[in-house]
Parts: structure tokens; sequence; C-alpha cells
């Protein structure tokens, strides 16, 4: 069977627990059609960099899928009638991620107050030397105007 990352957005509406029943769905649609969900990733409610269907933000949720590609065109039949359902891209990959993935490992870096190299924003840049005091501008003469 072929390997898949499938991600979907589900209006801002609906309740965390209704994008989970959402989940649910698509993992029996999966099953009964011979495939496996290796991994479930609810991201949150996320701003959108854009308007989708009146949509300023979404719930994201990522499956890591083990299935054939009937049971995958089925998923995603589903997922383009529900209402409920923004959008969806299914990939194929090589290989499934072990561990949990990107999103989620900028979420635990959000949590834990790291900020990449600039620290706590506090403070002079790293990539820039120290300031020099500006120049003043000659002060013109009384008689030379």
């Amino acid at each position: 069977m072929a390997l898949y990352e499938h991600i979907y957005l589900a209006r801002q509406d609906i309740s965390a627990q209704q994008a989970e029943t959402l989940t649910e769905q698509f993992k029996s649609v999966l099953e009964s059609l011979g495939g496996k969900v290796e991994k479930v990733e609810y991201w949150g409610v996320k701003t959108l960099a854009y308007r989708i269907k009146k949509n300023r933000k979404a719930h994201f949720t990522l499956l890591n899928i083990d299935a054939p590609p009937a049971a995958i065109a089925e998923m995603e039949r589903q997922s383009g009638i529900n209402e409920d359902v923004l959008r969806f891209i299914t990939i194929r990959v090589d290989a499934l991620e072990a561990g949990p993935s990107a999103m989620m490992r900028k979420r635990d870096d959000d949590d834990r107050g790291e900020r990449g190299d600039r620290g706590d924003r506090r403070g002079p840049r790293p990539d820039r030397g120290p300031r020099r005091p500006r120049e003043e501008a000659p002060v013109a003469e009384e008689g030379n105007a």
C-alpha cells in the first residue's frame, strides 16, 4: 500500500469535538477500504493567510495514512462533499514522519518561550555592530549667508 499525508481544514464555527468526529469519519472510511491511519495530529484553530469561504480561521488536522489509492479517492470525495471541510490536500510520501510533525515541534518551541537567535527580543541585534553616534550637521556661520 502507498503512504500519504492528508491535511484538512475545517470551519472555525465547529467545535474541536466536531473536528475530532470528522477525523473519525475519515478514519472509518479508510479502514473500511483496507487502509490504516498511522498518526493523527490536531493542530488547533489557526488564522488563515486569506479568507476561504468567508472564514478567517480554521481547525487544522493532519493524518498519516497507509492505504490503497481507492481508499484515498473515497476519503477525498467525502471531504469535498462535507460542508465543514474548507480545504484538503493529500500528498503521497516515501516514508511517514516518525514523531511529531513540524507544526507540533513549532508549537513546543513556542510553549518553551524560545524565540530563535534573537533570544528574548531585548538588547542589540547580534548581526549588527555597535551603534555609532550621529555626526552633527555643520552650523552655518552668520557672515557667510
